[in-house]
């Protein structure tokens, strides 16, 4: 079974478009080489998905 990178200490970051409102924000985090880590602002111990950088882009263009 393959394992994902270790996050527990990850830098995670929301949009600059996110407000302190406490909206339904996503969070990436950064420095994983081939992925791209997302998961729920409002969930951080909850589960993440881990995306390909082709599926990343793909979802950041979509939201354009």
């Amino acid at each position: 079974m393959e394992t994902g990178p270790d996050l527990k200490n990850a830098p995670w970051r929301k949009s600059s478009y996110s407000g302190n409102t406490g909206g339904e924000c996503v969070e990436v985090a950064d420095g994983c080489p081939a992925t791209v880590p997302v998961r729920d602002s409002k969930n951080p111990a909850g589960p993440v998905l881990l995306l390909g950088a082709d599926a990343w882009q793909a979802f950041v263009e979509g939201l354009r």
